[in-house]
């Protein structure tokens, strides 16, 4: 799917926006003379991401209209391409090419999965893009070589540590782990083992599954016949939902602690109320008491109808984070200038600051920024990671009851 939203009715509207600034700001003259900055957007609108997907890409076009309704970064009015990747990695090429050879644009924001990360982060850093992301997996760490990948999700790595720690702070004793066979998952699996391990534990059971199966009986049945009191499971919700349903036929009693995107309310429509009793889900949490996530999820509600979840906060946090690193960098700057303002705008030792209007004129008034986002405060450690909060809600009744909130620890 192409969405390009540079159509010539937007092109009006923002031209108008920047004339009529003109009239009230003396630094606005120049936005009409900088050149715009072309913003791609891949986002997972279809396939296992699509339940997020189109929100993420609705919080990039909030964050778009924001810069530009300020007058733009250094001046720079952002221009949006936007292409679906399917939740695939041969899509995710394909598009990101187009949006780099066709749509030439300058940074990539929104991407989900990933297994689409790691196969575009090649693309990008060929062209010196910048590229921000959700993407869990360690190897994204590792593979970001060239420093222009900043990842606004916590690494598997550090999902893996928390479910060990919450399993065990639960008081279970006996945990086995099943995992769908990619490095998002497979990071989170080998995590949770070592983690668990090296706290004098040991794991019954570790499996790691080829997806899109009718069933995962004979992988299940390993698992089960170790006698496990919880199940790390590292899934999305289309095996999840075949495996629990395939537990439960069992009657084995043992509960489970998934990641958040898999183990929700969808979840407990698909195998009912029953089976779905008591799982634990762990996922980040948006930053809700931050005045970032509340001037954000207004305006998100208003067109989405719902409250925004955590994938769209950050993907929020993307676009302004980028495009108060433009300010900083200058209207002139190249894209590695623009890179290195990343970790300074968002840096603890700053002024504050929970909007791209608030960041635009202290750095305007020669001051050091930290601006604390929608989905966390944004510390960027060496390989461009930050680690949101997380929040551990129990399933019960049907319902995702939080029940903790656990800083965010790399």
């Amino acid at each position: 799917m192409s969405n390009n939203i540079n159509n010539s009715r937007r092109r009006f509207v923002s031209s108008s926006v920047a004339v009529a600034a003109s009239t009230f700001f003396p630094w606005a003259a120049s936005a009409q003379q900088a050149a715009a900055f072309r913003l791609g957007a891949l986002n997972s609108i279809t396939g296992v991401g699509g339940p997020y997907g189109s929100a993420m890409l609705e919080s990039i076009r909030i964050a778009v209209d924001e810069i530009n309704s300020a007058g733009g970064a250094a001046g720079r009015l952002f221009e949006l391409y936007a292409e679906d990747d399917q939740t695939k990695p041969d899509a995710a090429v394909l598009a990101v090419k187009k949006l780099i050879e066709i749509n030439r644009v300058q940074a990539v924001v929104g991407v989900w999965p990933s297994s689409v990360g790691l196969a575009v982060m090649p693309i990008t850093n060929n062209a010196n893009l910048i590229m921000m992301n959700t993407c869990g997996a360690p190897e994204m760490q590792t593979e970001n070589k060239a420093g222009l990948a900043w990842m606004f999700q916590a690494s598997n790595a550090v999902f893996g540590r928390a479910f060990a720690q919450i399993a065990r702070q639960r008081g279970y004793k006996r945990p086995a782990v099943m995992a769908f066979n990619n490095s998002t998952f497979v990071g989170l699996a080998n995590y949770f083992k070592q983690t668990w391990e090296e706290d004098g534990g040991k794991v019954s059971e570790l499996i790691i599954y080829e997806p899109n199966q009718a069933t995962y009986r004979t992988e299940l049945n390993r698992v089960l016949a170790t006698k496990p009191d919880i199940i790390a499971l590292g899934s999305y919700r289309p095996d999840a939902t075949i495996i629990m349903k395939e537990w439960f036929q069992t009657g084995q009693d043992c509960k489970f602690i998934m990641p958040g995107w898999t183990a929700n309310e969808d979840l407990v429509k698909a195998l009912g109320k029953e089976a779905t009793e008591g799982v634990i889900s762990v996922s980040n949490v948006a930053a809700h008491d931050h005045p970032a996530y509340k001037s954000y999820a207004e305006r998100f509600k208003a067109k989405m109808k719902r409250d925004p979840d955590v994938f769209s906060a950050q993907s929020y946090d993307m676009v302004i984070t980028l495009g108060l690193a433009i300010e900083a960098a200058g209207a002139k700057a190249s894209t590695l200038d623009i890179n290195a303002q990343i970790r300074p705008v968002t840096d603890d030792s700053g002024v504050k600051v929970s909007s791209f209007s608030q960041g635009l004129e202290a750095l305007r008034s020669g001051k050091d920024i930290n601006y604390e986002g929608a989905s966390s405060s944004l510390n960027f450690g060496k390989y461009g990671e930050t680690v949101p909060d997380f929040g551990v809600s129990d399933i019960e009744d049907g319902k995702l009851v939080l029940k903790e909130t656990i800083p965010g620890m790399a």
